[in-house]
C-alpha cells in the first residue's frame, strides 16, 4: 500500500480534511496573497488540478474514510477490466474487484453487502470538487460542466456527461458520486440541463451530434422515472421528495460518530424542538448509542443514552440527496427531510420535462415533445398550488406531516425563477424580497443562522448563480448584477489573501470563515462548483463591469478573515 499512500500528496494539495476539522494530513504552508489577474489561470490550470482518471493513482484515495482505508476500485458485474484498471491495480497496489450483481436500480446492492466500501469505475476523465470530495458528484459536474464549456474544455465535459450515462446504465442511476457507499441515492436531477448545455457548445463549435442527442434523450428519461416514481413520491401530491433506500447510518461518515452525537447533543440542549428524532427507549431506536449531554468533545459526567428511530435516519439520508447537507430547512438537521415536498426538486423536474420536449423536438418526435410539455404545464400548476405563498411572495416547501407550507425562508425561492416556472407577477414578488436573503457578500441560503453550514451566514457558488441567472431571466438585470458582483468580489478579495477557492462564503463578512457550530466544520479548498460559477458569472458581466470588478483597487474592498 505505500506507493498508493505516498500518492495521497497529490489531492493533499487541494485541502483535504476530514469531517469536523481533524486534519487529514499535516497542514499546508499559508500561500502568500496573489496578483489581481491570478485568479483566471488558477481556476484554469485547477481543471488538471482537480481531474481525476481510472489510470492515476489519485483518484482512489478517500479522504472521508482515512489515510488507512484500503483502496478498492470495482468495475460493474459484466464488464472487462479494461487496460488502464489492469495498470492502476498494480502500481497503486489497489485491489480490482466486479460487483456481485447487475445493477438496475438505486439499493440492489447496499453498501453494507460488500466487504470493502471502494470506488466504481467510470470510463472518462472526470472534476472533482476538491479536498474530502474525491470522486464524480451529481449536482457539482452541472456547474462544472458549465464552467469548463466557458473555459473551452467541450471534450472534457462531454465526458463527464457520459459518465452519468454510464452511471445510469450500470449503477442504476445517476449516484450521489461514485463510491459504494452512494449506492442507495441520487442527487438533485440536473442531466438534461448538462445535456443541453454540452448539446449547444457543441453546436456552437459546429458539430451539433443528432445520434449523442438521442442517445442522451434515451438516458434523461430514464433518469427522469426515478423521480417519478415510488419511493420518491411526495405522498399525494403529485410531487417528488428526495429519498434514499438506504437504512440507518450513512456508511460514509461511520468512522465519524461525532456528527450523530453532535446532532443529539444539541436536541437534548434544545428540548423545545420536539422533532420525535429520539426513540422512545433506547432499545427501541437504531444505529449507535448516543451518550449526552456532550462536555467538549466526551459524554459529561452525568449523562444518559439516546438512539434516534429509523425515521431520523430515513431523513439524514434524504437530506444529503438533496445536496443541502445540513441545513434546519427540512427540521433540525435536515432530519425530516423526506417528509417534505422541496421546491428545488420539483422545478427541477419542471425544467426536465420542458428539456425532453426540446430534445424531442430536436429529434423530430413531435408526439413525444407535446407529451412532456404537458407533463410540465400540470407540475407547474402542483407547483403554484402547494409551494407558492402569495401573500409573502415566496416559494416555500411544503410538509406532508402537517399539510401545510413550510414558513422557512430559504433560496431555493430562486430555483422557480430560473427553470422559467414563475409567472412575471411571481418573479416580481420572489425579488422585491431579495433583501430578505441578499448580504454584503452575495446571497445567504436562508434568513436563519443556526450553526449549519447550509443556512445563513453562508452562500454558496451554485445557488448564487440560479438567483442571479434567473432574475435575468425575468429582466431584472440590476438586481441580478449587484448580487453578481457581491459574491464575485467576494471570492476574488479572499482568493486574493489565500491565494485558494473555496466551496462556501461567510456572505455577511464577506470572508472563508466558517465559525460552524455543529455539524460539517471545514471549508474545503478547491473547489470545482465555486471556479466554475465564478466563471459563469464573470462573463455574464459586461466587459467594463469585468474589466472594474477585476482591477486591483477591488483588492482592498474586503474585511479580512
Amino acid at each position: 500500500m505505500s506507493s498508493f499512500l505516498r500518492r495521497l500528496t497529490l489531492i493533499l494539495l487541494l485541502g483535504a480534511v476530514s469531517l469536523f476539522g481533524q486534519s487529514a494530513a499535516p497542514a499546508l504552508p499559508q500561500p502568500a496573497p496573489v496578483a489581481q489577474a491570478d485568479i483566471l489561470d488558477y481556476i484554469h490550470k485547477a481543471w488538471e488540478t482537480l481531474r481525476r482518471s481510472m489510470n492515476e493513482c489519485s483518484s482512489l484515495v478517500d479522504p472521508k474514510l482515512g489515510a488507512d482505508a484500503r483502496a478498492v476500485l470495482y468495475l460493474p458485474s459484466a464488464v472487462g477490466a479494461p487496460l488502464e484498471v489492469e495498470n492502476l491495480g498494480k502500481e497503486c497496489q489497489v485491489r480490482v474487484q466486479r460487483l456481485p450483481k447487475r445493477i438496475t436500480h438505486l439499493g440492489e446492492i447496499l453498501p453494507e453487502q460488500l466487504p470493502i466500501q471502494g470506488l466504481l469505475f467510470l470510463p472518462n476523465p472526470y472534476v472533482v470538487p476538491g479536498g474530502r470530495f474525491n470522486e464524480m458528484y451529481g449536482w457539482d459536474s452541472y456547474f462544472i460542466i458549465r464552467g469548463l464549456l466557458a473555459d473551452g474544455r467541450r471534450d472534457l465535459a462531454r465526458g463527464m456527461v457520459e459518465n452519468f450515462f454510464y452511471e445510469i446504465e450500470n449503477y442504476g442511476a445517476v449516484l450521489n458520486a461514485n463510491r459504494t457507499y452512494y449506492l442507495t441515492r441520487s442527487q438533485p436531477p440536473f442531466l438534461t440541463s448538462m445535456v443541453l448545455a454540452q448539446y449547444a457548445a457543441d453546436r456552437a463549435a459546429g458539430l451539433p451530434n443528432r445520434e449523442w442527442l438521442a442517445r442522451a434523450y434515451l438516458y434523461s428519461k430514464r433518469d427522469y422515472e426515478l423521480w417519478t416514481h415510488e419511493p420518491k413520491l411526495a405522498g399525494e401530491t403529485g410531487l417528488s421528495r428526495y429519498f434514499d433506500v438506504g437504512e440507518g447510518p450513512v456508511p460514509e461518515i461511520a468512522d465519524h460518530p461525532e456528527y450523530y452525537a453532535n446532532v443529539a447533543d444539541w436536541l437534548v440542549r434544545h428540548p423545545q424542538a420536539h422533532t420525535g428524532y429520539f426513540a422512545p427507549t433506547p432499545a427501541a431506536g437504531v444505529g449507535p448509542e448516543l451518550h449526552v449531554p456532550l462536555c467538549g468533545e466526551k459524554a459529561c459526567a452525568e449523562n444518559h443514552v439516546e438512539r434516534f428511530t429509523a425515521d431520523y435516519y430515513k431523513g439524514d439520508r434524504a437530506m444529503r440527496e438533496s445536496g443541502f447537507d445540513i441545513s434546519f430547512r427540512f427540521g433540525p438537521f435536515g432530519g425530516s427531510t423526506h417528509h417534505y415536498a422541496p421546491v428545488c426538486l420539483n422545478s427541477l423536474l419542471y425544467k426536465t420535462e420542458m428539456d425532453l420536449a426540446e430534445m424531442a423536438q430536436l429529434l423530430g418526435y413531435s408526439a413525444q415533445a407535446r407529451r412532456w410539455q404537458v407533463q410540465a404545464r400540470r407540475r407547474k400548476k402542483l407547483v403554484n398550488r402547494y409551494f407558492w405563498n402569495r401573500k409573502k411572495g415566496i416559494f416555500f416547501d411544503y410538509d406532508l406531516e402537517t399539510g401545510k407550507r413550510s414558513t422557512y425562508n430559504y433560496a431555493t425561492t430562486f430555483y422557480p425563477l430560473w427553470v422559467g416556472l414563475a409567472t412575471s407577477r411571481q418573479a416580481k414578488a420572489v425579488v422585491r424580497n431579495l433583501a430578505v436573503f441578499e448580504q454584503p457578500g452575495g446571497v445567504a441560503m436562508s434568513s436563519q443562522g443556526t450553526g449549519v453550514q447550509w443556512d445563513k451566514p453562508y452562500g454558496w457558488a451554485p445557488v448564487e448563480l440560479i438567483a442571479v441567472e434567473g432574475m435575468r431571466r425575468y429582466g431584472f438585470n440590476s438586481e441580478a448584477d449587484r448580487v453578481s458582483k457581491k459574491f464575485l468580489m467576494t471570492v476574488l478579495g479572499n482568493y486574493r489573501r489565500e491565494g485558494t477557492i473555496r466551496e462556501k462564503y461567510n456572505v455577511v463578512t464577506r470572508s472563508t470563515e466558517a465559525n460552524v457550530t455543529a455539524g460539517y466544520q471545514t471549508n474545503v479548498v478547491g473547489f470545482g462548483w465555486t471556479n466554475a460559477a465564478f466563471l459563469v458569472m464573470l462573463y455574464a458581466l459586461t466587459p467594463e463591469d469585468r474589466k472594474n470588478l477585476l482591477a486591483p483597487a477591488n483588492s482592498q474592498d474586503h474585511s479580512a478573515n
